[in-house]
C-alpha cells in the first residue's frame, strides 16, 4: 500500500513537472518569437527611415530650383523648411510619421507651384529632381506598407492567447505607430493659372 502511494506520488510529481516544462517551453518559444517580430519591426522602420532621409536630401535641391522661378512664394518655402527640419529632428517613429505628414502637404504645394510657372515646368534640373522625388515617393509608399504589415504582425502575435499573457510577463507592449494618411495629403493642392 505504501509502495502504491509512493508510485502515485511520483506519477503526480512527474505530471506536474511535465506541465511546468510545457508551460515554460511555451513561454520561451513565444518570447523568442516576440523578440524576432519586434526586431523585424525595427528593421522595417530603418528601411522607412532611409527612404525618408533620401527624400529629405532631395528637397533642398528641388526648393533651390523652384526658388529661382517663384521668389515670392516664401510661405511654401518656409513650410517645407519647417517640415523638413521636424522630420530630421524627430527621434522616434511617431514623431517622424507626424513630421512626414507635414512634409507631404508642403511638398504637394511646392509641386503645384510648377503649374503656375511654365518656365519652371520646362527646366531640365527641375524635371530630373521631380522624377527622383517621384521615385523616392514610390519607395516610401512601398516601405510604409511593409512597415505597417510588419507592425501588424507583431501586434497581432502579442495580442493572441496565450501570447498576450507571455507578452505582459516579458514586457512586450503593442506598438501603434502606424503610417496613416495625413490630413494634408487628403486635400488636393490648389493650382492657380
Amino acid at each position: 500500500m505504501m509502495r502504491r502511494g509512493l508510485w502515485v506520488g511520483i506519477g503526480i510529481v512527474a505530471v506536474l513537472l511535465i506541465i511546468v516544462l510545457m508551460v515554460f517551453g511555451s513561454y520561451v518559444s513565444a518570447k523568442n518569437q516576440m523578440v524576432a517580430k519586434q526586431e523585424a519591426v525595427r528593421a522595417q522602420w530603418s528601411q522607412v527611415d532611409v527612404v525618408l532621409q533620401r527624400r529629405a536630401d532631395l528637397i533642398p535641391n528641388l526648393v533651390a530650383t523652384v526658388k529661382g522661378y517663384a521668389t515670392h512664394e516664401e510661405k511654401v518655402f518656409d513650410d517645407i523648411a519647417s517640415a523638413r527640419s521636424a522630420l530630421l529632428n524627430a527621434h522616434d517613429p511617431q514623431g517622424k510619421i507626424q513630421a512626414n505628414g507635414q512634409l507631404d502637404g508642403a511638398l504637394g504645394r511646392l509641386l503645384a507651384l510648377s503649374e503656375s510657372y511654365p518656365n519652371l515646368k520646362a527646366n531640365e534640373n527641375f524635371l530630373q529632381l521631380q522624377d527622383q522625388l517621384e521615385g523616392t515617393e514610390n519607395r516610401i509608399a512601398v516601405e510604409r506598407r511593409r512597415y505597417n504589415q510588419t507592425l501588424q504582425d507583431y501586434n497581432t502575435f502579442i495580442r493572441q492567447f496565450p501570447n498576450s499573457i507571455w507578452a505582459g510577463m516579458a514586457g512586450f507592449q503593442p506598438n501603434n505607430a502606424y503610417f496613416e494618411a495625413s490630413e494634408a495629403s487628403k486635400t488636393a493642392p490648389t493650382v492657380k493659372f
